[in-house]
């Protein structure tokens, strides 16, 4: 099993960045993918979440309008479109998997996890 991040890096306050994940070794349209982030000192938390079949997404509070999660089942990838960003987005951002129907929030709930990509905002 394997999950990849890309498209990480440095961007101004209010630019955009779009964040990759390609998944192997499982049954990526079995498993609904989340997004969190880990800024230094903190607690990794819940960014996002999209269904196997990208049907219903959830969001934190904090990213919500401002981010998209997505998926293309038939490339066995999810991304998340970060747009208007801000210094407080500055994390590790890691792509998740987690089996069955529904969307979940806590890390408990993922089974497979990335490395995670770097996102600094400068103000």
């Amino acid at each position: 099993v394997q999950l990849v991040e890309s498209g990480g890096g440095l961007v101004q306050a209010g630019g955009s960045l779009k964040l990759s994940c390609a998944a192997s070794g499982f049954s990526f349209d079995a498993y609904a993918m989340g997004w969190f982030r880990q800024a230094p000192g903190k607690d990794r938390e819940f960014v996002a979440a999209i269904t196997w079949n990208a049907h219903t997404t959830d969001y934190a509070d904090s990213v919500r309008g401002r981010f998209t999660i997505s998926r293309d089942n038939a490339k066995l990838t999810t991304s998340l479109e970060m747009n208007s960003l801000k210094s407080e987005d500055t994390a590790v951002y890691f792509c998740a998997a987690r089996a069955g129907i529904y969307l979940y929030r806590g890390r408990e709930g993922y089974a497979y996890w990335g490395q995670g990509t770097q996102v600094t905002v400068t103000s």
